[in-house]
């Protein structure tokens, strides 16, 4: 039998990338495990082809990772060699490294290891793989299996995808078409500021689109601005949080409506939200990537800091927005270098409307 490791230790949004490329390992495997840091589980457990998941915290990932515990290291290391796998392959950013892994790996015994390395890794990788230029982060990864002798099975066209079913969506979606917005990232850099979103989201209900406003637990407080009442709307930028915005159930989800979804979902029931809209306006982020999983057209609002063509939304239409020659660009900036982050800001909310129009199929919004 034989067990195969994948290894993405990253968010949500990078592990969703890679789902291809594990797809297409799971085809030369009878069982595969990926492992995951904690921020990546959610997507794990929705991949098509992984049989487990498995979950570990480690020193050299995360903006804010823990400290070097030898003690817990040597856990993870004792977990891999309990379960005797006979290969390993490390799917990383163009900017990590997957050595210390590999390290790991090896001190578990694993005797193939495999992954994309500019850097010299002595004995540590059987496969070192070296990516090629203009490659989307979903082509990367597929490249590397590939150089390993495993690819998508008959059928498979290489786009993201989930397991289904997935779970019903919330009860107070709007029954008619509906466009979503999720103005937050986990990187500030990537992420709408509040008073932009609200005015975009002025502007769809403007042109008669019902707006289903989305955000994790921690991001509810944005998304309560984002979806207030937008009266006093005033631009793109600088407006101050109104009273808490309550969400607007289905009696009440005619042209102009917006529902607060904020906090209320877990990620599959976040797909499913995303699942059921015309498209989807959001930044360079895990649901980006969530909605591409489910083949829903992608307006990005797409900071430059890191390459559009690496990490746009993949295998859907999509139209991306923002100045890409902005002085941040590929300097992977976490917090915005420029004031008033101009690369959204700047797109005026009237140009978003336009693309959705684009996206959604006429008859949608009729």
């Amino acid at each position: 039998m034989s067990r195969v490791l994948g290894v993405r230790l990253d968010n949500d949004g990078d592990v969703l990338l890679a789902g291809p490329a594990l797809r297409a390992l799971a085809t030369s495997a009878d069982h595969l495990d990926l492992l995951v840091s904690p921020s990546g589980q959610g997507a794990a457990r929705l991949l098509p082809g992984v049989d487990g998941v498995l979950v570990a915290e480690v020193p050299w990932s995360g903006y804010v990772p823990p400290p070097a515990d030898p003690a817990q290291l040597q856990r993870l290391v004792a977990l891999l060699a309990q379960r005797c796998y006979d290969r390993c392959v490390i799917f990383t950013s163009f900017h990590q490294s997957p050595l210390p892994m590999a390290l790991l790996a090896r001190m578990a015994g694993i005797p193939y290891v495999a992954a994309t390395s500019v850097d010299y890794p002595g004995s540590l990788l059987d496969v070192r793989h070296r990516r090629p230029d203009g490659l989307h982060e979903v082509e990367a990864a597929l490249d590397l299996v590939r150089a390993t002798g495993a690819d998508l099975p008959a059928g498979d066209d290489g786009r993201l995808a989930l397991r289904r079913p997935l779970p019903p969506a919330p009860a107070l979606v709007p029954d008619r078409p509906y466009v979503v917005v999720h103005p937050g990232a986990s990187v500030p850099a990537r992420a709408m500021t509040a008073g932009h979103a609200r005015a975009v989201v002025a502007a769809l209900r403007e042109d008669g689109w019902p707006v289903v406003v989305t955000g994790g637990p921690g991001e509810r407080e944005l998304a309560s601005v984002v979806s207030g009442p937008t009266d006093d709307v005033a631009g793109p930028a600088g407006i101050m949080p109104s009273p808490a915005h309550e969400s607007v159930g289905p009696a009440d989800d005619g042209p102009g409506r917006v529902v607060d979804l904020a906090g209320r979902t877990d990620l599959a029931e976040l797909a499913a939200v995303l699942d059921g809209a015309a498209c989807v306006v959001v930044g360079n982020t895990g649901p980006a990537h969530l909605a591409a999983a489910v083949g829903t057209s992608v307006v990005s609002l797409f900071s430059p800091v890191v390459p559009a063509e690496r990490w746009a939304p993949y295998g859907v239409p999509a139209v991306v927005l923002g100045d890409q020659h902005a002085p941040c660009r590929d300097t992977r900036a976490r917090e915005c270098p420029v004031p008033g982050h101009p690369c959204l800001t700047g797109v005026p909310p009237a140009d978003v409307v336009r693309a959705v129009r684009t996206l959604a199929p006429a008859e949608v919004h009729a």
